[in-house]
């Protein structure tokens, strides 16, 4: 044995990901200043170049027209570069972001994959980072146009008194407007967020399960759970978006009437000789700069908002609270024999619901504590309590009994999908919680009862078990699989695509393709859960085959239901409600356990 040092775990956020591109981050936010600088300067410059047109000075009017027309083509090809730079490098985040999300969620353990619906880990890995960075673009932008009309109105101010008053007390009344609203936005935004994920959730199984909805006639009933999904996501979006625009428009009401007064003010202070046609302008040409401010400091809100739900959602992945991940230890085995023990081990099922944290008008965080969702217990099933048995290697072992008596729970544990509550299980007299993840994967295949056939070729499929794998041992895992004569009878033969899941393919064909991964493995133990039951009596008989070749190489472990499939195993174990009731050959259970003979004859008649 030998150690393999563990990497450290290492603090994860956004400024990971922007520190690497802190440069272009740079130029853009300069070039957005320039342009934002260029906005005030063009405005200044155009008023008082009409301000010279009417005493009339035109020669210096044309002056100023020809530095406003400079402005403005600097203007332009900053907008140029700015979009250029966001467009590579936002691109660039996003997919790091995303990778490393999804390298992550490969970390997770299998029961926290049970405690999460599909649309929650699919956002969070792909959609959350997409809005998170489009939203960062959408800060900086509305920055630069929050500062720009700022100093517009400050200059304004800085003309006339009475204006300066206006716009003050129309910038109080809105904004206060502005701060019970996005307040309340929050609120409903998680709301929003976590429904849609259920939307997506169910929609990702409608389009996964197409087949089966239509042979058992299910269109239907779907069609109306669709429908009041949808429709609660609706409602709950309407009503968010209905009260925002209840805001929205007591707040523009305030600011148009206002905005118009204050022009009326400025007419009659021009009447009075009080202002200038210049300051005029200017105060005319900016008439919706407050609007511009208060609906950019909103924005800003909703954008923080955004941000915030979506990073807390992405980055709740590395949150071992809420989603556990694997854990290994670090002995590596040099050669792993296949020896298996299960020691006085005990296993409970238990299922979680995370409650979002404005669920229920409950907002439990307070200021500087972190974020953490509410784990609370749905439910718990006590599958086994002190199990114990040996398996020696090279041989092979079936685990048979009614569903539910804990066989693929069994499976599960040997292979550390699941952690045992209590007690070991042991590889080569090894406690597996101590095994590197390479010395543990690399020892076990594991063919499941509906196999996951990816969107590739046939051979791209294979390859991904044994990426160095030769032609001549595809081939051969190929025909143990029963799966050569099929191929041959493709056009494209192994280079064939066999589309999403492998829909293109049978239940049957799945599962040879299955076999034939795990045979190209060649692992030290290969666990075969209920992967012969798509199969007809034909192919069924050719894996059988192919399973009784590798006796005596490795370690068989097969949990079975049709008891014909298992008859020449070396040892059988008889499970009834999570307990071992009887051990032997397939012929000693048959005679001395009348259980075992009963399930025999049944599925035989």
């Amino acid at each position: 044995m030998r150690k393999n040092k563990q990497e450290k775990k290492q603090k994860i956020g956004m400024g990971k990901y922007l520190a690497r591109y802190k440069w272009p981050i740079f130029g853009y936010i300069f070039l957005t200043l320039i342009g934002c600088a260029g906005s005030i300067f063009f405005t200044i410059l155009l008023a008082n170049m009409i301000d010279q047109v009417t005493v009339p000075d035109f020669t210096k009017a044309i002056y100023l027209l020809l530095t406003v027309i400079g402005i403005n083509i600097v203007q332009r090809i900053c907008w140029y570069f700015i979009n250029l730079i966001y467009y590579k490098y936002s691109n660039k985040i996003m997919s790091a972001l995303s990778a490393d999300l999804a390298k992550q969620a490969f970390k997770l353990n299998s029961k926290t994959y049970n405690d999460h619906d599909t649309g929650t880990m699919v956002q969070r890995i792909v959609e959350d980072p997409a809005q998170t960075v489009d939203s960062l673009a959408t800060i900086v932008d509305t920055l630069m146009e929050l500062v720009t009309s700022i100093i517009m109105l400050v200059y304004i101010a800085t003309l006339n008194i009475w204006v300066s008053l206006g716009l003050i007390g129309l910038a109080a009344v809105s904004g206060v407007i502005e701060f019970f609203r996005v307040k309340i936005r929050r609120k409903n935004r998680w709301t929003v967020r976590r429904k849609n994920d259920r939307v997506h959730s169910l929609t990702t199984e409608i389009v996964r399960s197409e087949k089966d909805i239509k042979s058992l006639g299910l269109e239907e009933k779907l069609s109306q759970v669709s429908k009041e999904y949808y429709e609660d996501y609706r409602n709950t979006r309407y009503k968010m978006d209905k009260t925002d625009c209840n805001f929205w428009a007591s707040r523009n009401f305030i600011l148009g009437i206002g905005g118009l007064v204050i022009l009326l003010l400025s007419i009659k202070l021009m009447d009075k000789g009080l202002m200038t046609m210049a300051t005029f302008m200017i105060v005319y040409s900016n008439r919706n700069s407050l609007w511009d401010v208060v609906h950019g400091v909103g924005n800003l809100a909703n954008t923080f908002v955004s941000i915030k739900i979506c990073t807390r959602r992405m980055f709740s992945l590395f949150d071992e609270h809420e989603f556990v991940t694997e854990r290994f230890g670090d002995v590596v085995l040099d050669n792993v024999v296949g020896d298996i023990e299960f020691k006085n081990v005990s296993y409970t099922f238990r299922e979680y619901e995370y409650v979002d944290p404005f669920e229920n008008n409950k907002k439990k965080k307070s200021r500087g504590q972190d974020f953490k969702k509410e784990k609370k217990l749905v439910s718990e099933n006590h599958i086994f309590d002190k199990l114990s048995f040996k398996i020696q290697h090279n041989t092979t072992v079936a685990f048979v009994g009614k569903s539910g008596s804990g066989k693929s729970t069994i499976l599960n544990l040997m292979s550390k999908m699941y952690d045992a509550d209590d007690g070991q299980v042991l590889i080569d007299g090894t406690d597996i919680q101590t095994l590197s993840k390479q010395t543990l994967r690399n020892s076990i295949s594991l063919v499941n009862q509906f196999p996951y056939i990816f969107d590739m070729t046939i051979k791209e499929n294979l390859l991904l078990a044994k990426p160095e794998a030769t032609d001549e041992q595809l081939a051969d895992a190929i025909k143990k699989a029963s799966l050569d004569e099929f191929i041959a009878s493709l056009p494209k033969g192994i280079e064939t695509s066999v589309g999403e899941s492998g829909i293109k393919l049978s239940g049957g064909q799945k599962q040879r393709l299955a076999v034939a991964r795990a045979m190209l493995r060649n692992s030290s133990i290969i666990i075969f859960d209920e992967s012969t039951s798509s199969l007809d009596n034909f192919a069924q008989g050719e894996i059988k085959k192919s399973i009784d070749g590798l006796k005596g190489e490795s370690t068989i472990i097969i949990v079975a239901h049709r008891l014909s499939t298992i008859k020449d195993v070396d040892k059988i174990y008889f499970l009834d409600g999570g307990k071992i009731i009887d051990s032997g050959t397939f012929d000693e259970l048959f005679e001395r356990n009348e259980k075992f003979k009963t399930m025999f004859l049944a599925e035989n008649i």
